[in-house]
């Protein structure tokens, strides 16, 4: 099947509902669905990239993981002494793709690993994107159809949030040289922009202010500027119950084109504002 075929069949199959049968014997269905997450397995599709700036999503291949839970049955799957019940296999032959998975790391089939890309005890859900040279720290999390670039570095126990619980339209997209600092939270198709470091803690969604600390004014909602060093922190808002600060990023600034922080110069950088990493 070409991958044209393969697309539409893809959204036949998903216009059909319940009804996949409708469109093909439900044998062939699971194959069609098979082969498209294959191919977000081995990056040669994926749920979403960033094209002449903006984001653009492939919604045939986000349909193809909706359906692949519709197609399969809940098995039993072992690993050594540990035995889970699900619907999806895990991700295999790690070091064929020059990946480095440490005990208690897991990515399920249908997530794209680059080469070089480093897994400590952390989880990687379907149609995930992580690009060559990334590091994925202890307990950190990339969601389901999240799109992470090169070179980035997920601090321990960061989140980084899924498009299918509940369903939206856009994944989380991080691009390349990223810094994502211990603990942020950075879910609901937000986007962090190539180059930008952000300090622990940060909480970014679709609608949190992003805000330039020079001037006081909102930069954008939900998508950290390329290159920005940015911090989490509050607003004050008035309601009829009184003062309350609401939560904002604040860039504290944007470093210059081609200059880069490693961790160090990042933590120095931070704490002349009193803030950790």
């Amino acid at each position: 099947m070409s991958d044209a075929n393969l697309e539409a069949t893809i959204t036949k199959l998903w216009e059909a509902g319940a009804d996949l049968e409708s469109v093909l014997p439900r044998a062939e269905a699971y194959d069609a669905v098979h082969t498209a997450i294959g191919m977000l397995d081995r990056g040669e599709a994926r749920i979403a990239e960033v094209l002449d700036g903006e984001v653009v999503v492939h919604e045939w291949a986000k349909q193809a993981v909706l359906l692949w839970f519709k197609v399969r049955d809940l098995e039993t799957i072992e690993a050594g002494p540990f035995e889970y019940v699900d619907r999806l296999p895990l991700k295999h032959d790690f070091r064929s793709a020059g990946v480095r998975a440490v005990p208690g790391a897991s990515a399920r089939f249908g997530s794209y690993l680059g080469n070089g890309v480093v897994l400590m005890p952390s989880y990687v859900n379907i149609g995930a994107y992580v690009d060559d040279g990334t590091m994925v720290d202890t307990w950190a999390t990339v969601g389901s159809c999240a799109q992470i670039g090169k070179r980035v570095h997920l601090a321990g126990g960061v989140g980084i949030g899924g498009v299918l619980e509940p369903p939206q339209a856009k994944p989380v997209v991080i691009e390349d040289d990223v810094f994502i600092g211990s603990r942020c939270m950075i879910v609901g198709g937000s986007r962090v922009r190539k180059g930008a470091k952000l300090g622990a803690g940060v909480i970014l969604t679709a609608s949190i202010p992003v805000i330039d600390a020079q001037t006081g004014e909102e930069i954008s909602r939900g998508d950290i500027p390329e290159r920005a060093v940015a911090v989490q922190a509050t607003r004050p808002r008035e309601f009829a119950g009184g003062s309350f600060g609401l939560a904002c990023v604040l860039v504290l600034r944007t470093l210059a084109e081609g200059e880069q922080h490693d961790d160090l110069q990042l933590n120095m950088l931070l704490r002349e504002h009193g803030i950790d990493s």
